[in-house]
């Protein structure tokens, strides 16, 4: 949503702006600089990543439209849920949990936090790291170090996107220049005969094109790239909230504390207080 009111507030503001010095907005109607402009952008874009990078690039900008994939309650639920596959292994052994993880689909653990279980990289994480506590005999620093290996790929790969698109900003006034030469040309192609407001216009829309540039860069697609690194950043978040919790399980600490291991990790908007997470574990609402 801040992204759409982002957006209108450049346009609002640059074309406003323009119209309030008396000029027209058909003075800034030059298809073929957006074709140059755009065309070798995306060109471009195409040329310097693989598909995958692609395909997660225009599913992240537009994704920039809904909120992000875990809220306050979301990480309620996410925590409540850790807290379960704890108790469980706690009463009833560290292999107790493998029927769950087998199929979560069908646990009864899982099942009860539906907005987890349709994560599906969530459930993965989850659920290998499990499979390792049951079967690994691994130390809780051997676990610890392994996880934070699984992070950073994980992160690396969820700011691929994001770098890409940023490229693409940092490259659009470089297009925004191409286009401006290769108005100038035609310009000087042209000027054998014509007439000054001819000249003028033919310089007007070459200016146009730096314009252009300058603007989908810096108004457009550099923000949307810092809003996607922002929001994989956030996301990424959620995996460290569990791997935080299974280790401090795996150190030793009851259920409880570990659930407040991996609460204090959260950033302040979404972290819910230790009261209101201990009225969620027991079972009762918060107030």
């Amino acid at each position: 949503m801040f992204a759409i009111i982002g957006s209108v507030v450049v346009m609002g503001s640059v074309l406003g702006g323009f119209m309030m010095g008396g000029s027209s907005l058909l003075l800034l109607w030059h298809p073929l600089e957006v074709v140059v402009i755009c065309g070798a952008a995306l060109g471009a874009f195409l040329i310097s990543n693989p598909l995958k990078v692609v395909k997660a690039s225009f599913a992240g900008a537009l994704g920039l439209v809904k909120g992000p994939r875990y809220g306050r309650a979301e990480y309620i639920q996410l925590l409540k849920l850790v807290y379960d596959i704890l108790v469980v292994m706690r009463k009833d052994g560290v292999l107790a949990i493998e029927r769950h993880i087998e199929d979560p689909s069908k646990s009864d653990v899982f099942k009860k936090y539906p907005g987890v279980l349709s994560d599906h990289h969530m459930m993965e994480f989850i659920t290998d790291c499990l499979r390792l506590i049951c079967g690994g005999n691994l130390d809780p620093h051997e676990l610890e170090s392994l996880l934070e290996y699984e992070l950073e790929t994980h992160h690396k790969e969820a700011s691929e996107p994001s770098h890409a698109v940023q490229k693409v900003a940092d490259a659009l006034p470089g297009f925004g220049i191409v286009a401006a030469v290769l108005g100038i040309v035609s310009t000087m192609a042209a000027i054998d005969g014509a007439s000054t407001a001819e000249i003028g216009h033919k310089v007007g829309a070459a200016l146009v094109g730096t314009f252009l540039g300058i603007l989908v860069a810096y108004g457009f697609v550099g923000p949307i790239a810092a809003a996607m690194e922002h929001k994989a950043h956030e996301e990424s978040k959620a995996f460290e909230v569990v791997k935080m919790a299974l280790v401090a399980s795996v150190r030793g600490y009851p259920p409880p504390v570990a659930v407040e291991f991996a609460r204090k990790l959260l950033f302040s908007e979404v972290r819910p207080n230790f009261k209101d997470l201990e009225q969620e574990l027991r079972g009762k609402k918060a107030a």
